[in-house]
């Protein structure tokens, strides 16, 4: 009999190492999963404040009064480089958003600029990073809320409490009454 109930019991121990085991290398592969997601939308921001600098420049040629706009747009995108956490970088891709909305206005104003082959080129490659950026971000918000989900729901929330699992904060645009950055011709 003693032998039945030290056998149940090893059973019981050797179930709840591997559950431990199991439930711990889940939470650190949508750990990393997050981690990864937010290195594309690091890449993808990357590339779009380095668009920036060169769409200013071919704007200054046509619309050189107009210069409040192009320093709006410069300075919403150092603050947007400057973000350290998805929250303080989502608020500055919303100013980036807006004064590029802005910026694009000006080309409806100056017919040779919205002509130039530079700007187009550039407001083409702006609105394809846009797009990666969106799918980016939809796919890290995905993953934090899998992880989220995982590290808040039971047996697995004893687990990561024990070991400092802590929720992630999503990269939320604005509204969606913001809508797309609209380019017209």
């Amino acid at each position: 009999m003693a032998i039945v109930v030290l056998l149940i019991i090893v059973v019981l121990l050797v179930v709840l190492v591997v559950f431990a085991v199991a439930t711990y290398n889940g939470l650190i592969k949508l750990k990393n999963r997050i981690e990864a997601a937010w290195a594309q939308i690091d890449v993808q921001l990357k590339r779009r404040h380095d668009l920036i600098p060169n769409l200013v420049e071919t704007v200054k040629g046509y619309a050189a009064h107009e210069r409040e706009t192009l320093d709006a747009v410069i300075t919403a995108r150092n603050q947007a480089m400057s973000a350290s956490t998805p929250h303080q970088a989502a608020e500055g891709e919303n100013q980036i958003t807006g004064a590029l909305s802005r910026l694009f206005a000006l080309s409806e104003a100056y017919p040779d600029l919205k002509a130039n082959q530079n700007f187009q080129q550039l407001q083409e490659e702006l609105t394809a990073t846009e797009d990666k950026i969106a799918y980016a971000r939809q796919f890290y918000n995905d993953s934090v809320m899998r992880y989220n989900a995982k590290i808040q729901s039971f047996p697995a929330v004893i687990f990561a409490n024990m070991l400092g699992f802590k929720p992630r904060e999503y990269f939320e645009a604005e509204g969606d009454s913001r809508g797309p950055v609209q380019v017209k011709f």
